[in-house]
């Protein structure tokens, strides 16, 4: 990124990605932020009541081990977040948003260049849909406490927790492809604007 972030405002759009039933799923291990849903529904509430853009994103998995395949109830998404009539929703099968999805062009047309993300999991499809946009030239905000990822095991066996996972994350992501910012910092950024 390239100088001060700019300050939230229309058309600032929502992005909302894989807040989905299947990444409940217990053989999935241990998640941080267990409140993320929470801040994403407060997050969704001030978007909607400003009457700003909310871009929802599904994940169709085509593994046959995954709980997000279309025609399993883990595709779902959850009712936290689920797209209202006239909020468009964006279907892909790998983990940027902008790839085989319409997304790109949709905020192109909308003349949408700034984007606030939020949604599941903070080092895949959070890490990889931030990465092309900023590549795509949007500006981009990740609300660090309306994401969350799970502990993984890296390639020598070492267990790594899911916080330090989301940590590493977002660190990378901070001022290289996004500002990385929490929940009251973004509401309390809207109501500055006075349009609370």
């Amino acid at each position: 990124m390239n100088g001060a972030p700019r300050a939230l405002g229309n058309p600032t759009a929502l992005l909302i990605i894989d807040v989905q039933q299947g990444l409940d799923a217990p053989h999935l291990g241990a998640r941080n932020n267990p409140t993320a849903e929470q801040r994403m529904r407060t997050l969704l509430a001030a978007w909607r009541e400003r009457a700003w853009p909310v871009l929802h994103v599904q994940h169709m998995s085509t593994r046959p081990e995954s709980t997000l395949r279309p025609e399993l109830p883990g595709n779902a998404i959850k009712p936290e977040v689920e797209p209202r009539p006239g909020e468009p929703l964006f279907q892909k099968t790998v983990n940027s948003a902008f790839i085989g999805t319409s997304l790109e062009a949709h905020l192109r047309g909308a003349g949408i260049d700034h984007l606030v993300v939020i949604g599941l999991t903070t080092d895949h499809c959070i890490s990889s849909s931030v990465r092309m946009a900023a590549n795509l030239g949007f500006e981009v905000t990740v609300v660090e406490d309306a994401t969350a990822t799970f502990e993984r095991v890296g390639p020598d066996g070492t267990r790594h927790s899911a916080q330090a996972m989301h940590d590493a994350a977002l660190a990378s992501l901070h001022d290289e492809f996004a500002r990385v910012t929490s929940t009251r910092a973004v509401l309390d950024e809207l109501r500055a604007r006075g349009s609370a």
